[in-house]
């Protein structure tokens, strides 16, 4: 809101990009910033033709004041009407908002807009001091490499950018406290391991309803409000979702990630350009992310899905196949239930790791986030094991000679290290420090929802942080 308002006070125009995952408010965020005060505003059509688009535009230039117009053939005709409206304008302080969303659905192919976008601004909106123009999108990839990247007409145009990102946990406790849903830290947390932080989402929660019950009517009951949000959400971000959607089923089936070979391969697809295009706006739009390994090069990284509603669809929505409208409630406490949420905490914790460094009190401190594994070793000759393998899901690589190795729990009361799991713990420890040779410290830490079972084999873990300390 600064920021946006801010740009009010400049003494030249502002070109203004607002970005990040469908649903998270960035339409709302704009409207607010600017009192809903603008000389124009567009809103592009998902799946129109390009001559949809256009006669879309005069309709809006229309309802800005500008009166009856000519139909325009092409994008540089609408921008050159846009621009005879703005001259009738008075020069002076007070800037001339003009907000243009979701941008990306205007970009028909052969449409030649994003050329025409570049001279609207170049060539007429910097020859003024008042102008402010906002445009925003989902499809955070088209934002990043048509506008924030491009390298033609509009390079280095933009003099703002936001990229808005979801609520974290205490910003989404926030939110129901205004809403006055009663809810406990630890339904909120549950209710954000599906649900993640988009705001969206959250704002179909209704009081007098427990989270089960809020869950069951928004996802599994006949109308409700996001039963069919998973096609609408990638087919609105992706010309083409096919390959998209694949990447993501392939990765919703294992929880430590692959490779990127290991992917082509459980995805089924062609190692190609198309493939990496794919990937790359997976990551951009914040629904993947790529993890480097420590010791190991960037083609050994290792791609994880981190949304957390599309891992609660592939989970649970997509296996109500009998359509139970009450599926989420009667699978508490089966296994399918209690495999989701240890996925889905360790992802909330990775989606926090800002929360976890000010809870271990080095924020200060440069560090750089990882996963890593360690296949195990066998010997070639009578096939037994020598070493074990490794999976570690988070490791914090501190720029003080430190290495928290995080170990994740989500459990319905206080964690209990048993003799097997510290054998486990202690293995993931040694392996780490074996193969990756490091000189560091290496400190093991507890990331458990209401801490460990005090006693026992709880003494030999270095560090604890329970569910409070994610919502800092």
């Amino acid at each position: 809101m600064a920021t946006l308002r801010g740009l009010l006070s400049s003494d030249e125009s502002q070109f203004v990009a607002v970005y990040g995952r469908r649903r998270v408010g960035k339409t709302f965020l704009i409207r607010e910033a600017y009192n809903y005060e603008f000389v124009f505003q567009h809103t592009g059509t998902y799946g129109s033709t390009r001559k949809q688009q256009l006669s879309d535009f005069r309709d809006s230039l229309y309802n800005a004041g500008m009166g009856k117009c000519v139909m325009p053939k092409n994008w540089s005709e609408a921008f050159h009407l846009l621009w005879d409206f703005l001259k009738g304008m008075p020069v002076n302080e007070k800037k001339k908002i003009i907000f243009i969303d979701e941008l990306p659905w205007m970009d028909t192919p052969k449409s030649n807009f994003v050329h025409s976008l570049d001279h609207f601004w170049n060539a007429w909106a910097t020859t003024r001091k008042d102008i402010i123009l906002v445009i925003c999108g989902s499809a955070t990839s088209w934002i990043i490499d048509n506008v924030i990247m491009n390298y033609g007409g509009l390079h280095n145009r933009l003099t703002c950018q936001v990229h808005l990102q979801p609520f974290c946990l205490k910003e989404c406790k926030q939110y129901c406290e205004s809403k006055s849903l009663g809810y406990k830290d630890r339904q909120i947390l549950e209710a954000y391991m599906a649900l993640g932080g988009i705001p969206y989402y959250w704002s179909f929660l209704k009081k007098g309803q427990s989270v089960a019950q809020n869950l069951d009517r928004m996802f599994f009951q006949t109308g409700g409000e996001l039963v069919q949000e998973f096609n609408a959400l990638y087919a609105s971000l992706f010309k083409n979702p096919k390959r998209h959607i694949a990447i993501i089923s392939a990765l919703a089936k294992k929880k430590c990630g692959l490779q990127r070979t290991e992917l082509l391969k459980a995805a089924k697809l062609t190692d190609n350009t198309d493939f990496s295009k794919a990937l790359q706006e997976l990551e951009q739009c914040g629904f993947i992310h790529k993890y480097t390994i420590i010791g190991k090069k960037n083609k050994d990284s290792i791609y994880q899905l981190i949304d957390n509603y599309t891992l609660f669809y592939f989970d649970f929505i997509s296996e109500n196949v009998n359509g139970d409208e009450h599926f989420w409630s009667s699978q508490s406490a089966t296994p399918i239930h209690t495999g989701w949420a240890g996925r889905a905490f360790e992802r909330v914790c990775l989606q926090h790791v800002s929360q976890i460094k000010a809870a271990l009190g080095f924020s200060a401190v440069i560090s750089s986030v990882h996963s890593w594994s360690y296949k195990g070793l066998k010997d070639p000759v009578s096939g037994k094991t020598i070493h074990k393998g490794a999976q570690i899901d988070l490791l914090i690589d501190r720029n003080d000679d430190t290495i928290n190795l995080c170990e994740m729990k989500y459990t319905n009361a206080p964690y209990t290290i048993t003799e097997e799991e510290d054998e486990k713990i202690r293995n993931r420890k040694e392996t780490f420090i074996r193969e990756s040779e490091t000189e560091k410290t290496v400190l093991v830490t507890m990331i458990t929802t209401f801490g460990l079972t005090p006693g026992g084999y709880a003494d030999d873990i270095q560090c604890q942080l329970t569910m409070k300390d994610l919502f800092r």
